[in-house]
């Protein structure tokens, strides 16, 4: 069954997103929504990088897009410092009876979890379209939620579940965004957006909540802790120039607490380089980043993701399984009833886009 698409946003995330869509059988292009006025009226294809033109070109007409009548929106825009923006807009598509899923608003990961102020348009958006939401990705997301659950269907009696990102972001070359709220080239006296408090339990506490609901415990509180690493020499990479003295390395984690301790926990190590902060938790050998799921029990279990972009960087892969993630949804999203959904509310979603041997 094809699926009538238009792609929102055209960004990191959307430049993948939109060459997946474009080469995907089941899937046919519709639309493509770009603010940039540079990338308005371009062929698709040219946005994405690819050769064969669609015949498809990128417009900010929203009533244009919407008269396409998609199946559903791939929104994929930055969001999460503008959601005075971006919910109506949201709920503007919904209402319209278009289903999204969507790499941005990532505080709706978990729709229980969200500000009831977020979540109260999108439902009424969803009542009056018969329309469904759902966001995910790969962190937040897949680690939050595939790789717990499937580990823990191997366990007995559990003592902790912690998910892990250890990755080197010197080559997601995403300075005004990430490096910006993790504040990587800063000082110390610098505070970085995700420092403050509230914000990383509104970003990544979702999935913690996820979890501990999928266990049916209850949460008596969040605690949040962030630490930073400072260079000890300047150095270069492709996100930014990293001088002495200024932060190099972070590292932070959410951690659930039930009976007094922690029972889920997500937890970040992020460098600009593999040779910072050598102490704190590292990938495998010769391995740049991985996802870990650790679950200590009866019996413990050890779950690791490794991803590689069709370029061989892991940054890149990262960013295309964000995008594979909601996309790979898409037929179960619409199969779903009307309303916010979690992946606890989804069947597993694989994809089925096995590639054909070329002559």
């Amino acid at each position: 069954m094809s699926h009538r698409v238009v792609q929102w946003g055209t960004g990191n995330v959307g430049f993948h997103s939109l060459r997946h869509l474009i080469r995907h059988p089941d899937y046919e292009l519709v639309g493509v929504h770009a603010w940039s006025e540079g990338k308005q009226g371009k062929d698709a294809a040219t946005l994405a990088g690819l050769p064969e033109p669609t015949g498809v070109r990128a417009t900010n007409d929203v009533d244009a897009l919407l008269a396409l009548r998609p199946d559903v929106v791939v929104y994929t825009v930055k969001a999460e410092t503008r959601p005075h923006e971006v919910i109506p807009e949201l709920a503007r598509i919904l209402r319209a009876g278009v289903d999204v899923v969507s790499t941005s608003m990532i505080y709706l990961i978990h729709p229980p979890h969200a500000d009831a102020g977020m979540r109260a348009p999108l439902e009424e958006a969803c009542r009056a379209g018969g329309s469904t939401f759902y966001v995910s990705g790969i962190d937040p997301g897949f680690s939050g939620d595939a790789l717990p659950l499937a580990a823990l269907e191997l366990v007995g009696e559990i003592e902790e579940v912690r998910v892990q990102e250890l990755c080197d972001y010197s080559t997601y070359e995403d300075p005004e965004f990430t490096g910006v709220s993790f504040g990587f080239g800063r000082p110390a006296d610098y505070t970085p957006p995700l420092a403050m408090p509230g914000v990383l339990s509104m970003g990544w506490g979702g999935m913690v909540r996820m979890v501990a609901d999928r266990l049916g415990v209850e949460l008596e509180e969040m605690r949040e802790h962030f630490d930073r690493y400072y260079a000890e020499e300047s150095f270069e990479t492709p996100m930014m120039k990293v001088e002495k003295g200024t932060c190099s390395a972070v590292r932070f984690q959410i951690e659930g607490i039930v009976d007094g301790r922690p029972v889920v926990v997500t937890e970040h190590v992020n460098r600009l380089s593999a040779d910072e902060a050598p102490d704190w938790p590292m990938p495998p050998a010769g391995r740049p980043g991985v996802h870990r799921c650790i679950v200590t029990g009866n019996p413990g279990v050890q779950l690791e993701c490794f991803v590689t972009g069709e370029d061989g960087d892991h940054n890149t892969g990262g960013v295309q399984a964000t995008a594979m993630r909601v996309i790979n949804a898409i037929p179960a999203v619409r199969a779903h009833a009307p309303g916010l959904i979690s992946t606890l509310d989804l069947p597993r979603t694989p994809s089925t886009n096995v590639a054909r041997r070329r002559a």
